[in-house]
């Protein structure tokens, strides 16, 4: 009886994988010449708000330690 169930278990397994195929296969592609240009213009257009590239403000960075630390 356990072979059974483990042939009924990679069927299922092979279905689930035959599924996620179908689903990758009907994405849209877009060429990476196309993507690459949108991506470039988003962020030059975006660049001013990036924290990553105007950093944050010490005041409002809610990780920045609240106390020094003094090593003597």
């Amino acid at each position: 009886m356990s072979g059974k169930m483990c042939s009924s278990n990679s069927v299922i397994q092979a279905q689930k994988l035959v599924d996620q195929l179908r689903v990758e296969a009907s994405t849209e592609r877009i060429k990476i010449s196309l993507t690459a240009v949108d991506l470039v213009r988003y962020c030059q257009e975006h660049r001013r708000q990036d924290p990553l590239l105007t950093g944050i403000a010490a005041s409002s960075n809610p990780f920045k330690d609240k106390k020094s630390c003094v090593l003597l």
